[in-house]
């Protein structure tokens, strides 16, 4: 009939609206309900294609929520304050907010986790790393915090750590963080490991030992850009809050 089909524009092979049920990487919706895998587990299947264990989906959920919000003096924050104020919709409040996420606003994890594995892989020791970063005139990055320190810990990086220590087989990676940590904080008491610095550390580790990755999946995953990935996901949750306290105090225009 000279009817010619169209080849595929994209393909996707994360979920199927096809059929009697909706599946996210081929189990159906009703099972993920079933085995109460919870969003962290839905996660799993979305952006990793497979069932994560339990410990793995509990961690997932709260790296969610230790980073959903950092109070209202963050630019993120700010901008979504700003836009709401203004008379923004909530989506271009959101927007606002997320486009100021970087390399000194909450994009340090990837970079952190790429910095500490190889460091960690290669068996440098931590003084010599601290002491090649130096010289290299380069950042550490999830290193330094303006005002947690050693006397005034942070305790989102004690609630990540402690839960990565009880419950993965391997830290070689959070354990070269820690050690680095200990040089750093000679010189400067504030040059801790910090939030960003301890997620991205502690994920590496869990996804290299929970049995689901092999290793050079798990550094994939990292080089995709999860880790950055998660925080987005996470602080939206705090920048719609804003939104929505700002609408419901009826807050008018900011005007300096």
């Amino acid at each position: 009939m000279g009817l010619v089909r169209k080849p595929a524009a994209f393909i996707s092979s994360i979920s199927d609206d096809r059929g009697d049920e909706l599946k996210y990487a081929g189990m159906p919706i009703s099972e993920v309900f079933g085995k109460g895998l919870g969003v962290g587990g839905v996660l799993g299947l979305l952006w990793f294609r497979r069932e994560l264990p339990e410990q793995v989906n509990k961690f997932i959920e709260m790296i969610l929520m230790v980073t959903a919000d950092h109070g209202p003096a963050v630019s993120g924050a700010h901008n979504t304050i700003v836009s709401a104020r203004a008379g923004k919709d909530l989506v271009s409040s959101l927007a606002s907010g997320l486009l100021t996420i970087g390399p000194r606003f909450g994009g340090a994890l990837d970079e952190a986790a790429k910095m500490f594995t190889a460091a960690s892989d290669a068996g440098i020791d931590a003084e010599t790393f601290v002491k090649d970063m130096r010289k290299k005139n380069k950042l550490i990055m999830g290193i330094g915090h303006r005002i947690k320190s050693l006397t005034n810990p942070d305790k989102r990086v004690e609630i990540i750590k402690n839960y990565a220590l009880e419950n993965f087989d391997d830290n070689s990676v959070l354990c070269f963080a820690l050690a680095v940590e200990q040089v750093t904080t000679k010189k400067k008491a504030n040059l801790i490991l910090n939030v960003d610095g301890c997620i991205a550390v502690c994920f590496v580790d869990m996804l290299r030992s929970c049995g689901a990755f092999s290793h050079q999946e798990a550094d994939e995953q990292i080089e995709n850009g999860c880790l950055n990935g998660l925080f987005v996901l996470g602080r939206s949750i705090g920048f719609i809050g804003h939104f929505l306290d700002q609408k419901r105090l009826k807050q008018g225009l900011v005007s300096n």
